[in-house]
């Protein structure tokens, strides 16, 4: 539902705190308000207000745009007067938000008395009074027979216990379930959705103590919660959604993919596997891959394309997996010279082995024990022999997609890398300085977007005019062209205090530049390192002099991160980048340089290290299956 002029809402609480700031803000969208509150000194001057700032707007709109209604929300009868007021003003309800709320006025562990003056009086305008509401707005927009959102206010604690106040979270807690447990009216074009936010400045949370707000992060800015709600309001896909809004993660959907996944709640199969019949699949006696023949860090000189035979009859546990688009990365010629075996020494002894990390392709043919998984499925994989029309891999490491796109591919190695380093490695938060270096690459695209989804202020270093251009559609904040700017002079200008998070793959002198701009309690993730992977005799270690010493003085913290490593992590935050993407938050950009069949392997690693490519490169190993390219 996109929030225009003429749409009409009932705000209960809009006199202060929360509602207040939702109703002003529905207002300069054009949208007529009902303010529903118990103050009505305070809920007149509200609409006062509202009628000015609106009229301003919008001269030309109707009056009223707004108007207030005294009503105690835990009155059944009073609530249904407000409705029934609203409805014959403006004609229909498309939008309910229920923020009234309070907390309890006595401590539970100090109250002797049967609650009748206390805690009652909070369940029942906390949450029966939400319960009411929403029956009555969802029967409102059942009449009006259009499409509507409700957006239930409930609370961190809601989520997670909140000892100082029991009751309150307890009421919280029925809210977020409430709200969750009514996707079934999305069939009707009504949604309900839950806003679970930590501390605001409100009259409630005067109460707290100050250094539990401060572990939180804070009081949170009254535009995030005003943002949580527009994207509840106008995200067509939110329905039971439970949006958990912090100063410490930004903002995010409880309950987490991990957590889903314990209730075995998959919201992404399904639907991806319904389509598995228009693919069919011809398997051939042989087929073409890329293998190392030798250990060396010059991809081409290692590597060589040979036919292999399809060996039958397949494991029991196993799938075939025809690929369609294979993902080329930085760390290829790392993988060639040995050095994912444990060296030289170590990896000689497995030669000749596969080439290739990561592609997405379609399930050919299943073995006796596979019975999730059907023939015709697109799947991702993420094993060693990824550059070949074939590969024979344990179905416990393919995982469905909906598409086998290359978009996906490059969600892959590359999105995970930087979903995943982001958050366990850099542990990012909200209100952060986030720099990503070589930010117009494969992973770098993702490490900006998710830094800004999660409302951070991001400086990206890239080299060239078109990389630039690219970085800024993206949303960076500061876009530093490394050929026409020097990176140090500008980082040491433009953020004397430091950066707070940096995402860093380049290695040799920009690893110096990013560990000297490093604020206080700064982290720097290092991803990589790919101006050290070629040189004249391959990787060679540097030395760091004085980084035990910088570290030391500053609090910082330089953390090395190996996607291998994760691999527990990977389906959630998969599902997480898929998501996005196909929300239209997420932009997914495959270079347009394009490589066909397994002979071109090797000239798409060379264009990769050139330092030409923007996006993610990608071959596609069966040209019927080509697509055109991303287009931002």
């Amino acid at each position: 539902m996109k929030l225009q002029p003429g749409l009409s809402a009932i705000v209960t609480g809009g006199a202060s705190g929360i509602g207040e700031a939702l109703s002003s803000a529905l207002g300069k969208k054009g949208v007529f308000v009902t303010i529903v509150d118990l103050c009505e000194e305070k809920g007149k001057k509200v609409a006062s207000m509202f009628e000015k700032d609106f009229k301003e707007l919008y001269p030309n709109m109707k009056s009223p745009c707004s108007m207030f209604i005294k009503c105690d929300v835990s009155n059944h009868s009073d609530l249904v007067a407000a409705f029934r007021r609203h409805l014959d003003v403006f004609g229909g309800l498309d939008i309910c938000i229920n923020s009234a709320g309070i907390g309890t006025p006595v401590l539970f562990y100090k109250d002797k008395t049967d609650g009748t003056c206390s805690w009652r009086r909070t369940v029942h305008v906390n949450l029966m009074a939400v319960i009411d509401c929403t029956q009555l707005a969802i029967q409102a927009m059942q009449t009006g027979g259009k499409p509507g959102a409700v957006v239930n206010i409930g609370s961190a604690s809601g989520i997670y216990p909140f000892p100082a106040d029991p009751v309150y979270s307890a009421t919280k807690g029925g809210v977020v379930m409430f709200s969750r447990a009514l996707v079934p009216y999305k069939s009707e074009g009504i949604r309900v959705n839950v806003l679970c936010p930590e501390f605001v400045r409100t009259d409630i949370s005067e109460k707290v103590d100050k250094k539990l707000i401060e572990l939180a992060g804070g009081f949170l800015p009254m535009e995030m919660i005003i943002d949580g709600a527009f994207e509840l309001i106008e995200d067509d896909s939110k329905a039971g959604a439970c949006l958990w809004v912090t100063n410490r993660r930004g903002m995010e959907y409880w309950p987490s993919e991990t957590e889903k996944r314990k209730y075995r709640i998959n919201p992404l199969k399904p639907k991806a596997l319904m389509h598995q019949s228009q693919y069919n699949v011809e398997i051939p006696n042989s087929f073409l891959k890329v293998i190392v023949r030798n250990l060396d860090h010059n991809f081409r000189k290692a590597t060589e394309v040979v036919r292999a035979q399809l060996n039958y009859p397949i494991k029991s546990d196993h799938v075939v997996v025809k690929i369609l688009y294979a993902g080329v990365n930085a760390s290829d010629v790392n993988f060639t010279s040995g050095r994912y075996f444990g060296g030289k020494e170590a990896s000689s002894t497995r030669l000749p082995f596969d080439a290739g990390f990561e592609a997405v392709g379609l399930v050919a043919a299943t073995g006796d024990m596979v019975n999730d998984i059907k023939i015709g499925t697109p799947v991702a994989v993420m094993c060693f022999g990824a550059y070949a029309e074939f590969t024979t891999v344990p179905a416990k490491h393919v995982f469905p997609v909906p598409k086998p796109d290359p978009e996906i591919v490059a969600m892959l190695t590359s999105g995970l890398t930087a979903s995943i380093a982001l958050e366990q490695a850099g542990h990012m938060q909200s209100g952060q300085v986030v720099l990503v270096t070589a930010a117009a690459g494969g992973t770098g695209q993702f490490a900006v977007q998710l830094a800004k989804l999660a409302r951070n202020k991001v400086v990206a270093t890239c080299g060239g005019k078109r990389k630039a251009a690219f970085l800024k559609e993206l949303g960076v904040d500061r876009v530093i062209d490394y050929k026409f700017e020097d990176v140090k002079a500008v980082l040491k200008k433009e953020f004397p205090k430091g950066v707070d998070v940096v995402y860093e793959s380049v290695g040799g002198h920009m690893f110096d530049i990013c560990l000297n701009a490093l604020a206080i309690y700064g982290r720097m993730v290092v991803i990589g390192m790919i101006s050290q992977y070629q040189g004249e005799h391959g990787w060679k270690p540097l030395s760091y002099t004085g980084l035990c010493e910088k570290i030391l003085a500053k609090s910082q913290t330089v953390a090395g991160f190996f996607l291998i490593q994760y691999g527990h992590l990977y389906r959630d935050h998969l599902d997480k980048l898929y998501n996005l993407f196909s929300a239209g938050k997420l932009k997914v950009l495959v270079d347009p340089n394009q490589f066909f069949g397994p002979g071109s392997v090797a000239d798409a690693v060379e264009y990769l290290h050139s330092g030409e490519s923007l996006g993610k490169v990608v071959v596609c190993m069966d040209p019927s299956f080509s697509k055109q390219r991303a287009k931002l």
